[in-house]
């Protein structure tokens, strides 16, 4: 079934992109909020009191998983990704090839610790393959 005249924007169904950046939110606050707090605080090198000039920037943080989505669906529109599994792949495709990558920098390039990289190579790819089921599986 087609979405409504009031989800479908430009081709693209609003609703999914909107559910798609809720649920990389929701992956990132498990991983980094609830479950893996305490390591990711040791992997970064800080701890809470640290932290807290610098809790404005959560400020911001909607803007990344919305930005996400919205550039996933862009790309599903234009590969014509139309169900969940092929949403699935092309999201992994994104990861390996370009998030993963881009995340590699900040690896390289500075002392940070592997497992910091890890965790956050394994919050982008839950995030995009949760977003890309969303987003190519609701049409």
């Amino acid at each position: 079934m087609p979405p409504s005249d009031m989800t479908n924007i430009a081709g693209d169904n609003w609703l999914a992109v909107l559910a798609a950046a809720g649920a990389i939110y929701a992956v990132g606050f498990l991983i980094y909020g609830l479950v893996f707090t305490g390591l990711w605080l040791k992997l970064a090198g800080y701890d809470k009191e640290q932290l807290r000039p610098h809790m404005w920037k959560m400020a911001v943080s909607p803007v990344m998983p919305i930005l996400t989505a919205i550039g996933l669906a862009i790309l599903f529109k234009l590969a014509r990704v139309d169900t969940l599994a092929a949403g699935l792949v092309l999201a992994f495709q994104l990861w390996f090839f370009i998030a993963m990558p881009v995340r590699l920098y900040s690896f390289v390039y500075s002392p940070e610790k592997i497992g910091l990289m890890v965790m956050d190579g394994v919050h982008l790819l839950l995030g995009m393959l949760i977003a890309g089921a969303i987003i190519g599986g609701w049409r």
